[in-house]
């Protein structure tokens, strides 16, 4: 495992990093998760994190072309069908797997306490899959439908985007330079009882709860579409913010449910 991680330091170069929320983004879903993480939560994962969980908000994505980790480049997106239902079969490369695939590895790593049985390298690297994908999963444009290609090109307010990263950079349009800790702050406003709603089920019960929401934004701007709405940014808040929040609130219940007992 030291191996492992020597080779992934030796690697890594200068990659333009194209994750779901940008580093900002992702740092505002781990920010809000720390403000639902329980004490003895907190305590367990400082055993294999040792410093703030939002300094490896975008680990995946900044080591995931490396030779040891490019197994993982799939994992970051989902689809779904013309139903609106996640659906595993419609993956690009199915032997590699997807985004439910990743939490499922992260679960069978971490539950139950199994976590406790492993290095603890491989535990930070499942630490790190988690705080990832679970961000992840709420991006419009990573849990998507297959019409919805990510490599057309697109023009935002006079900038020339694909349409996949334009929700990669939304949380940067709608918050500029604002730390993510205070983004957090604002967002965080749901109820104890909407919290423990939002976190019923499973991975797949929350892709298919959220498909509604985020494929407004083809509503919106179609795929394909070359010059979007010039309101784009203003349509899209609530929704990002949401699914933000909702990401965060998740995260926290899967850390304390893996760390906090």
């Amino acid at each position: 495992m030291k191996r492992f991680l020597l080779l992934i330091i030796l690697t890594l170069a200068s990659f333009e990093v194209l994750s779901a929320w940008g580093r900002l983004g992702h740092e505002t879903v781990i920010a809000v998760a720390q403000r639902h993480l329980t004490k003895k939560t907190k305590e367990e994962l400082a055993k294999y994190v040792p410093y703030d969980l939002k300094k490896d908000a975008v680990w995946m994505d900044e080591y995931r072309h490396t030779e040891p980790i490019e197994f993982t480049t799939n994992w970051h997106t989902c689809y779904f069908d013309e139903n609106m239902h996640y659906n595993p079969f419609k993956v690009r490369k199915m032997e590699t797997g997807d985004l439910v695939r990743s939490l499922d590895l992260a679960d069978n790593a971490l539950a139950n306490g199994r976590y406790k049985h492993l290095s603890d390298e491989a535990v930070l690297f499942s630490i790190r899959m988690l705080i990832h994908f679970v961000g992840d999963l709420h991006c419009p444009t990573h849990t998507n439908l297959p019409i919805a290609s990510g490599k057309s090109m697109c023009t935002l307010n006079g900038r020339e985007l694909t349409y996949h990263s334009v929700y990669d950079k939304m949380p940067n349009f709608i918050w500029g330079k604002t730390p993510a800790d205070e983004i957090a702050e604002k967002i965080d406003n749901a109820s104890r009882r909407e919290r423990k709603a939002l976190v019923k089920g499973d991975v797949v019960d929350w892709l298919n709860a959220m498909i509604k929401d985020n494929t407004k934004i083809f509503d919106w701007n179609p795929p394909k579409t070359e010059v979007m709405r010039d309101d784009t940014v203003e349509l899209s808040t609530d929704l990002v913010n949401k699914q933000m929040r909702d990401a965060g609130y998740r995260l926290a219940f899967l850390l304390n449910t893996y760390f906090g007992k």
